[in-house]
């Protein structure tokens, strides 16, 4: 019981307290920066797939080189997974699903049960985007240390 008039209610503070102009700019923003970082994570995957590819065709064989094209596949489709994943993180769902591995999982279970494939190959194929993503750090890491000349 309270002896003042005044209310104990919260008040709202999201509108009021924002600059005018600036109320919806933070989730567009931070969504377009998303997708450009998610399109830049699937053009260097896709460029390190084919170098690495050519390597190993010339290196190895047609037959690994192309085991290795299929777990590299593999990892752009769970990249492009990843990326769906997060984009529908909200107010309600607060994790990331863990259907993903499903797929790892499947292709994997192929691999052993079918003779021409190779699981060693096509598990590097697969970790071809974790290699974008190391990538993506080190590029980062040396493009904040250089000082910049204007």
């Amino acid at each position: 019981m309270s002896l003042s008039n005044e209310s104990t209610d919260p008040t709202p503070t999201t509108r009021q307290d924002s600059r005018p102009g600036f109320e919806d700019t933070e989730p567009d923003n931070s969504m377009h920066e998303f997708y450009g970082l998610y399109q830049e994570l699937l053009l260097i995957t896709l460029v390190l797939t084919g170098i690495i590819f050519i390597c190993v065709w010339i290196f190895y064989s047609l037959n690994i080189a192309l085991n290795y094209l299929l777990g590299a596949c593999t990892g752009v489709v769970y990249l492009r997974m990843l990326a769906k994943d997060v984009e529908g993180l909200s107010g309600e769902k607060k994790q990331l699903s863990k259907t993903r591995f499903a797929l790892l999982v499947a292709v994997i279970l192929l691999a052993s049960r079918w003779n021409q494939l190779q699981i060693l190959p096509i598990f590097l194929g697969f970790l071809t985007y974790k290699a974008t993503l190391l990538f993506y750090v080190v590029r980062g890491a040396f493009a904040s240390s250089l000082p910049k000349l204007r």
